[in-house]
């Protein structure tokens, strides 16, 4: 499982920074300039994917924590930051792992100190209990929070097919179901509920849209993508398996002939304290 979803992370490494807003990437950064050395928590941080697109992007010295529940992923963070060249890697920027599960946040020792908490495409599948937690340890530490790449349930697909909208439900019926963190994911809602929990705890809160836009020179992105959507509403709906795997078979035929274009709803979502 690991080395799938290894594979996964590394496949969409590259639209995930190309969607990524760099206007509210910025504006954290500006938030944070001030600590010395910067603090930053990264959860469910996997391959690092989030420190490879922040390292550079934040200022001065950082001291990272890396933490996730799958410790093959931590050491291959650890090895893909100590790879970046020189110039993408900030020679102050020291980086600690932590496996642990993160079905619940009761791990104050994590947040301890912490200026930045931040984690990349992992909003959507936490609870809104989750999420509550959260903004309370946010707010404990006055830390600035940094959450990028939220499904926000919209998806659409050139050329169209009839089921598209269908399937589309189906899949995020299934984002709503129990990840393992904290209970019923919060799913394409995940950024409205931070929302409210971040403004609720007094934060400012700042939403920019970060939609993946997918050409057809994406094309195995693009499969695996498309693949994964139709195993989701299968897992849904598994009356529907026949439609399904007829939808499943047009649409890989457009990527495979090059005429595919795929735009992923997304939302980036800092906070801060006035």
């Amino acid at each position: 499982m690991a080395d799938s979803l290894s594979g996964w992370l590394a496949l969409r490494e590259q639209a995930d920074s190309a969607a990524r807003s760099t206007a509210l990437t910025q504006a954290i950064a500006d938030k944070v300039a001030h600590f010395r050395p910067l603090h930053v928590l990264d959860l469910g941080a996997g391959t690092g994917s989030n420190l490879r697109y922040l390292g550079p992007r934040l200022p001065g010295a950082q001291r990272w924590l890396l933490v996730d529940d799958d410790a093959r992923l931590l050491a291959e963070a650890s090895g893909k930051s100590a790879r970046l060249p020189a110039r993408d890697r900030l020679s102050t920027c020291a980086v600690d792992t932590r496996r642990l599960d993160l079905d619940t946040l009761d791990h104050p020792e994590i947040f301890a100190g912490r200026h930045l908490i931040t984690a990349s495409a992992l909003l959507d599948l936490v609870s809104e209990s989750w999420l509550q937690t959260l903004d309370s340890q946010c707010r404990a530490i006055g830390a600035v929070a940094l959450f990028a790449l939220n499904y926000n349930g919209q998806s659409r697909c050139s050329p169209a097919e009839p089921e598209d909208d269908v399937i589309r439900h189906l899949m995020n019926r299934h984002q709503i179901s129990d990840k393992g963190l904290g209970g019923v994911a919060a799913g394409p809602g995940a950024v409205d509920c931070a929302a409210r929990c971040f403004s609720a705890a007094g934060y400012q809160v700042w939403r920019d849209v970060t939609n993946w836009v997918l050409t057809p020179a994406e094309r195995e992105l693009q499969s695996q993508l498309i693949k994964g959507w139709a195993h989701a509403a299968e897992e849904v709906a598994p009356e529907e398996a026949a439609t399904i795997r007829d939808w499943l078979a047009r649409r890989l035929a457009h990527v495979e002939a090059g005429r595919s274009n795929v735009i992923i709803g997304h939302e980036d979502l800092g906070a801060w304290l006035p």
